[in-house]
């Protein structure tokens, strides 16, 4: 059986402001960084063989602060794991949105990622990880929009409705070609507080 733990990236300025990311480069803010610390302090009492990471600041920050207090090899950059991109909305606001293309604007060609895109590169990753990696504990340190779809194909029973939190931890095994899905969206480690030790 092979284990993957989903995570999702620490809170970013553009996160609060509610912005679309999408492929923009964007740092963690403060909340962000203390966050990612309270997840890695809970992490590093769980047994984790490998990090891997979308190659967007946000990701690999948030990966950083992880590999940092776990003790595993060097944290692996993967461009596959990036985010949906966001074409012509990344930067903008639903209100923005709404005023610049109207209340239709989500059926409109804006240049967004299309889903078949986003899972050929992610279940592609997960597939060349979990060949090179079997038996492994493999955390994955990406973005909510691209996590939701992976979790959505995998383990299409999972319930979605909720919104991804920053610095979530989303599990899933998977044994004889069989996904399950063990935890979704899991924050238990923000009601802990941080230890900058």
């Amino acid at each position: 059986m092979t284990k993957f733990g989903f995570i999702r990236h620490g809170s970013t300025a553009w996160n609060k402001e509610r912005r679309a990311q999408g492929s923009s480069d964007i740092p963690l803010d403060q909340d962000g960084i203390d966050d990612a610390k309270k997840l890695a302090a809970r992490l590093s009492s769980e047994n984790w063989d490998y990090i891997f990471s979308s190659n967007l600041l946000r990701a690999k920050q948030t990966a950083e602060i992880v590999a940092e207090k776990l003790n595993v090899p060097a944290l692996i950059l993967d461009t596959r794991l990036r985010e949906v991109s966001g074409g012509l909305i990344e930067g903008t606001t639903e209100a923005e949105r709404m005023e610049k293309w109207g209340a239709d604007w989500r059926s409109m060609d804006l240049g967004i990622e299309k889903v078949d895109s986003v899972l050929e590169r992610g279940l592609a990753c997960l597939n060349d990880i979990h060949l090179k990696h079997p038996k492994s504990n493999v955390l994955i340190v990406s973005h909510g929009s691209f996590i939701r779809h992976l979790i959505k194909e995998l383990t299409p029973e999972v319930d979605l409705t909720s919104h991804l939190e920053n610095t979530s931890i989303t599990t899933l095994s998977i044994s004889n070609d069989l996904w399950n899905c063990e935890a979704y969206n899991c924050v238990k480690h923000l009601d802990q507080t941080v230890n900058n030790g």
